[in-house]
């Protein structure tokens, strides 16, 4: 058949979450590891998360929203996520190696905590009980054992900044910073399969179907976590069969305009299947690992190795990304004829990154 059928298997695990600032240190990456977080709640009941980290499309304001709303008890609405400003974060490490959410949002959910052991005080105060008496449980601070004495979190936001009524000692306020320093890495890993169609008189490579299942340990928001797959795998895509910066012997580029370099778009890309299995990380407290560089990492083998495989019976066993249609004849060529079973460009090539 002019058409063979091939399935690639991709699999990996990933150091993401980097790094801790020891192993940043034995590294020499001259920069330490950590992230910082400060919640502060306001007298109006409102929350202000300030972050280091600097987010970039990667849906940070909504994650760490919904990360403060479920450790206060709140609304995400009710959230403010500040970024990317020294004036208003001073301390911070940005963006990269899939750590915003293992170290960044960790921070937040960590200083969130201690936000809520200091109102723990003041309601234990206000509700003039032990402070070991008192259970936190959807926003709100009761007595065990007596859950009609109870005040909710924006009750103690408001008596904490007004001080009158706090416990002897106790700053005003409900304003608390935490600085993250994660104990190792975080592992993602997972499985992508691609099953591709090759025609064999032209060498185009058509994508029939896409099966990938990752694990970024729990899930804050499945909207995000699909959303970095889809543009992961969509860059592996590309990486695989299409986008290839090319130059003459003399090193002149020749794809230096959209009109030569290849970047897929909807039609190149495939509907993707994409399901999650949940193995949390042992080196933060909440178990979340990273999932942005994951698509990219899984994709490009998976496809690659679906092409070869479509071609095996052909004697190919090797071709240069991308896996252009020039290419794959060329290697089906080689093949067929004896003289070698890869391929690659007649003109030296940098595959995208």
């Amino acid at each position: 058949d002019v058409r063979q059928l091939g399935i690639g298997i991709g699999n990996f695990t990933e150091s993401g979450g980097l790094s801790p600032s020891k192993i940043a240190a034995g590294v020499r990456l001259q920069s330490g590891g950590w992230e910082s977080a400060s919640v502060r709640m306001l007298l109006t009941g409102k929350v202000e998360v300030a972050t280091g980290t600097s987010p970039h499309g990667q849906g940070h304001e909504t994650s760490w929203s919904q990360i403060a709303a479920d450790a206060l008890g709140i609304s995400p609405d009710d959230v403010t996520v500040l970024h990317g400003d020294t004036a208003v974060v001073p301390l911070g490490r940005d963006t990269y190696g899939s750590r915003s959410l293992a170290v960044g949002g960790v921070a937040v959910h960590l200083a969130c905590e201690r936000v809520v052991d200091k109102a723990k005080k003041v309601a234990a105060h206000m509700l003039e009980a032990a402070e070991d008496d008192i259970e936190f449980e959807g926003g709100t601070f009761s007595v065990a054992g007596s859950p009609d004495q109870n005040v909710t979190i924006q009750d103690v936001a408001a008596t904490a900044y007004l001080g009158a009524d706090i416990p002897e000692g106790m700053e005003p306020g409900l304003d608390e910073s935490y600085v993250f320093d994660p104990p190792n890495f975080t592992w993602p890993f997972g499985t992508h399969i691609c099953v591709v169609e090759v025609d064999t008189e032209t060498g185009k490579v058509e994508i029939a179907k896409y099966v990938a299942v990752d694990d970024c340990g729990p899930v804050v928001n499945p909207a995000i976590v699909n959303g970095q797959l889809h543009g992961g795998i969509a860059q592996g895509i590309a990486q695989a069969l299409y986008e290839e910066a090319i130059y003459t012997d003399e090193g002149t580029l020749t794809t230096g305009t959209m009109m030569d370099y290849m970047i897929p778009g909807a039609p190149e890309i495939p509907n993707f299947i994409l399901e999650q299995t949940e193995t949390p990380s042992p080196s933060n407290p909440m178990g979340v690992k990273g999932i942005g560089e994951s698509g990219a990492i899984g994709s490009s083998p998976a496809v690659v190795n679906a092409v070869i495989d479509a071609l095996a019976h052909e004697g190919v066993t090797h071709i240069d990304m991308p896996a252009t249609p020039w290419k794959v004849w060329q290697a089906i060529q080689n093949a067929r004829n004896g003289t070698d079973g890869a391929a690659g460009h007649p003109a030296r090539t940098m595959g995208a990154s």
